[in-house]
Order: structure tokens, then sequence, then C-alpha cells
């Protein structure tokens, strides 16, 4: 047994020398210096796709693709400067300069995904209704506004720098929620979606978070070129006055 043992040994290493040479003939492939390429590690979760390449909506990753430009850079400044606590993204741009940030916003914002379809709910209908109330025409007795006076009223956001509302998992717009009220997530001052946050209850977060994930996406999912001002509240990601 010792004897043959050796010689398979000896023949794992003569089988492995004879494919060196068929290695190293092999070309080097190279990277393509792109910032496509550059970017594969943020759409490695902000860009997610099934086996047979079909969108699919990660719970906390939300899709960035088709965001303006503007609230993109935004949100890079935002984990630069550490108003938005999140340590993998810290670390991703801690040393990345405003033009490079600026650059990484443009080519995502430029990007247009196919959109997934809504997750199916299962919440009460009277949920799903004064989540749908709440969206389209706020709650004056505690003074808030609608969410389509700022996100647009087809909600897929306002170009440069605010938003779209649809698309985004349910968990995921949870959790922005409770990061304003938490004070884990905040903006340029005055930070008008803490405000908002502040005075919605639980059961409102989660009617609008459950009733935005039920919604499709629109066909043509870009944001509105413009929106009526001045904003209901002040918002210092979404100066009326750039």
């Amino acid at each position: 047994m010792t004897v043959l043992r050796s010689h398979l040994f000896l023949a794992a290493l003569w089988l492995a020398a004879c494919a060196l040479p068929a290695a190293a003939a092999q070309p080097s492939q190279t990277v393509p210096d792109t910032l496509a390429q550059r970017l594969v590690a943020c759409t490695s979760c902000h860009a997610r796709v099934d086996a047979r390449g079909n969108p699919v909506n990660d719970s906390y990753y939300p899709r960035i693709g088709g965001k303006p430009a503007g609230y993109l850079y935004n949100q890079l400044l935002n984990f630069r400067e550490g108003r938005r606590q999140y340590p993998l993204m810290t670390y991703l741009v801690d040393h990345l300069p405003d033009p490079y940030l600026r650059e990484i916003a443009g080519w995502f914002a430029a990007q247009h995904p196919p959109a997934p379809p809504p997750a199916p709910g299962s919440m009460p209908p009277q949920t799903l209704e004064r989540g749908r109330q709440l969206v389209f025409n706020g709650d004056k007795s505690r003074n808030l506004p609608a969410c389509v006076a700022c996100h647009g009223q087809r909600l897929t956001g306002v170009e440069p720098s605010i938003p779209g509302l649809l698309g985004l998992p349910r968990d995921y717009v949870n959790a922005q929620f409770g990061a304003w009220r938490d004070k884990l997530r905040r903006a340029h001052a005055p930070d008008c979606m803490a405000e908002i946050s502040a005075r919605l209850t639980l059961e409102d977060v989660n009617a609008v978070s459950s009733w935005l994930a039920a919604q499709p996406v629109p066909g043509d999912p870009r944001p509105a070129t413009s929106i009526a001002r001045p904003l209901p509240l002040a918002c210092g990601s979404a100066k009326d006055t750039p």
C-alpha cells in the first residue's frame, strides 16, 4: 500500500508539472479600467438579479439606478461625513473626493434597470388605505404633508435631488423611518424627513411602507424635472433656491 501511495503521489506531481506550461501559455485577462468595473462592488448589493437575470428586491439594499444624481451624491456625502451610519458604506467612500462621488452618482443616475414586481403583501385593506391617504393627502391635523408634494405625483422623484419612493422594499422603508426617528440618519439641515418621521406614528409608518411596497413601478420611472415650489417643509437636501 505504501508503494502504491508513493506512485500516486509521483503521478500527481508529474501531472501538475505538465499543467504548468499550459497554464502559463494562457493569456492573462486584463480588467478594464472603467467606472462600471470599479462600481461592481456597489452593484453587487444595489442591483440584485436572480439566477435568470430577473430583478429582485433585497429587503435592506435599495435599487439606486435611475435616482436623481443630486440625491445620490448627497447620500454618498452623508455616509462619508457621518450623517448616515452603515460601516460598509462609510468604508467604501471614506477617502473618495467630491468630484469622484459626483461621477459615481452620475453613473448610477444614468442607469435604468428593470424594476421587480411588487412583493406580495398581507396587510389589511384599512392599513393600505391609510397609507394611500398619507401618500396623496397627508394629515393636516398633524401637519403632515403628502408624500407626493415632494416626491412627485408619480412618486418617482424629482430632479435634481428628491428620490423616488416606488420599487423600495417595505423593510427598507421602515428601517429608514426608524433611523430618522432614532437620529441614526440625518441630512443637510433643515432635515425635513427627520421632522416628518417624528410626526408619524408607528402605525402610520407601517401603512405608508406597506402601500408603497405594493405599488408597481411605472414603465417610465424617470424622475420629474420639476415640482411646485416652495416645498411644504424647508429641506436642506432639496432647497427651493439651489
